[in-house]
C-alpha cells in the first residue's frame, strides 16, 4: 500500500480511536434462564415476538422452551426458522413480512450469528420501511431505535449478542456486508449454558475458533482500551482452557458456560476495537461460496498472524501469557511463535483443514477487492495491506503446495514486520 493510503486510512482510524468515549456504545443486560423471559417481556409491553432462528434449531426442537414458556403466560410467538448459514436479504425481508403481518412488537434471535444478525437485520427494517438493507451498509446508517431485540446464542462464538454489527449477504450480487450501528446492538443477551449442549463438536470448535479470532484481532488492532483489552484476554484465557473440554464433551457444564462467557467478552471487545484482515478475507469467502464464517477464521487465523510478522510480537506475547503458554520472561518473538503454533495445533486435534478448497484462482481479484474494500480504511489493523497484497493469504490456503511456499515467505522476522512477498502479478 503506497504511503497516501497509508497516511488516509490511518488517520481515519485514529479518529474513530479518539471518538471511543464519546460513542454510545453498551452492553447488554443479561439474562440467566429462558424462565425470566416472560418477566423481561411483561416489562416491556411486548405481548407479541417474532421468533427467528433457523432450521436446524427447529429440528432439534431447541426453540421449544421457548415457545412453551412464553406461550404459557400469554406471549403470543411468531415463529421464522428459514435463516441460512449466512443470512440473506431475502431472509431478513421473509421474516419482516411475518414482524408486520402479525403485529409484532418485539424481537427473540435464537441460534448461532446467523440468526441474531438476521434478527438485528429485520429491526432495522422495521423503523427504516423505506431503506434497503443494502443502503445501510457501513457504519452509522441504521440511526433509530430498534424494537426490543432478545438475543439467545445457541453456539459459544459470534459474539453477535452483544456487537453492534450484522452481516448479511446478498447471493445475487455474491457479496457479504456489514451493517454497523449502535442500535443494533441486543437490548439483552440470554447466555443460559443449556442452550449449548447440543451443539456437535466440528461447530464447537469452529464458533470456538470464531470467538477466539474475535478475541485476537481486538487485541492486537490499534485501536483498544483498557476495557477492550481486558476482555480480550480474559477470552482468550477462558478459549485456551475450556475449548478443548467442550469439544471432548459437549454436556460438560462448566466448559460450556466459561464459552458462552468466552464469546460474549470478545464480542465486547471487538464490537469496540473492531476486528481485521482475518475477517474481511473470510466474509469475502462467505459472499462468494457461502463459506462457513468460523470456519473460514479458524483456518486463516495463524496465516494472517504470520504475516503481521513483528508488528504484534508483543501482542501476541500477551495473548500467549493469558492462554498460560507463555510468562513475563519469554522473549516476544518464541511466545508469539508458540502461540500460533498453538492455534495450528487446536486446529489439527479439532480436524478443521488447513485450507478451504472453494476458492478458484480466477476468482482472486474479486475476493482480494472485496476484503481490501471491507477492511481499509475502518479496520484498525497492525499492517495495512491492500487488495494486490491480501492476494498472498489466499493463496496460502488454496492448495498444499502453494501454502507451503507462502508460508514459507511469512516466517516471523526478529527484527520489523516481516514484508509480504511480491505483489502478485
Amino acid at each position: 500500500m503506497n504511503w497516501i493510503n497509508q497516511l488516509y486510512c490511518r488517520a481515519f482510524q485514529s479518529c474513530f480511536r479518539l471518538a471511543i468515549p464519546f460513542l454510545p456504545y453498551r452492553k447488554p443486560q443479561q439474562i440467566a434462564r429462558i424462565e425470566d423471559l416472560p418477566h423481561v417481556l411483561d416489562q416491556e409491553n411486548c405481548q407479541c415476538v417474532l421468533l427467528v432462528s433457523d432450521p436446524g434449531i427447529v429440528k432439534l426442537g431447541l426453540h421449544q422452551p421457548v415457545v412453551h414458556t412464553l406461550s404459557q403466560n400469554g406471549i403470543t410467538v411468531i415463529c421464522y426458522d428459514k435463516t441460512q448459514v449466512n443470512p440473506t436479504v431475502s431472509n431478513v425481508e421473509e421474516a419482516l413480512a411475518l414482524y408486520q403481518q402479525h403485529h409484532c412488537k418485539g424481537l427473540i434471535a435464537l441460534g448461532g450469528g446467523s440468526s441474531i444478525d438476521c434478527a438485528k437485520g429485520v429491526g432495522a427494517r422495521v423503523v427504516r420501511p423505506h431503506t434497503s438493507l443494502h443502503r445501510m451498509r457501513g457504519v452509522l446508517k441504521v440511526w433509530r431505535r430498534l424494537p426490543v431485540l432478545i438475543a439467545i446464542p445457541t453456539t459459544a462464538g459470534t459474539g453477535s449478542e452483544c456487537t453492534l454489527a450484522a452481516v448479511i449477504t446478498d447471493p445475487k450480487a455474491q457479496t457479504k456486508y456489514a451493517i454497523n450501528d449502535f442500535p443494533l446492538i441486543p437490548k439483552y443477551a440470554l447466555l443460559d449454558a443449556r442452550m449449548t449442549f447440543s451443539m456437535p463438536p466440528f461447530l464447537t470448535a469452529t464458533t470456538g475458533l470464531d470467538a477466539l479470532t474475535h478475541a485476537v484481532e481486538a487485541y492486537i488492532g490499534r485501536s483498544t482500551t483498557q476495557d477492550t483489552r481486558e476482555a480480550a484476554l480474559k477470552a482468550i484465557h477462558l478459549i485456551f482452557a475450556f475449548l478443548p473440554r467442550a469439544h471432548a464433551n459437549g454436556q460438560d457444564q462448566k466448559a460450556r458456560e466459561s464459552m458462552a462467557q468466552a464469546a460474549y467478552l470478545a464480542g465486547l471487545a471487538f464490537t469496540k476495537s473492531y476486528v481485521g484482515y482475518v475477517h474481511a478475507l473470510a466474509h469475502a469467502l462467505g459472499g462468494v461460496y457461502g463459506s462457513a464464517h468460523g470456519l473460514a477464521n479458524a483456518v486463516l487465523l495463524p496465516v494472517v498472524l504470520r504475516g503481521y510478522g513483528s508488528a504484534i510480537h508483543q501482542k501476541l506475547k500477551d495473548c500467549a501469557i493469558a492462554a498460560g503458554l507463555a510468562d513475563s520472561n519469554t522473549d516476544p518473538q518464541a511466545a508469539a511463535l508458540h502461540f500460533i503454533e498453538s492455534i495450528e495445533a487446536m486446529n489439527r486435534c479439532f480436524a478443521i483443514p488447513s485450507s478451504i478448497p472453494e476458492i478458484q484462482p480466477q476468482d482472486l481479484p474479486y475476493l482480494c477487492a472485496h476484503a481490501a474494500k471491507e477492511a481499509n480504511p475502518l479496520y484498525p489493523v497492525p499492517v495495512l495491506y491492500n487488495a494486490r497484497q491480501l492476494e498472498v493469504f489466499y493463496r496460502a490456503v488454496m492448495k498444499e503446495e502453494t501454502q507451503w511456499k507462502a508460508m514459507k515467505s511469512m516466517q516471523l522476522s526478529t527484527n520489523s514486520a516481516q514484508p509480504l512477498p511480491a505483489e502478485p502479478r
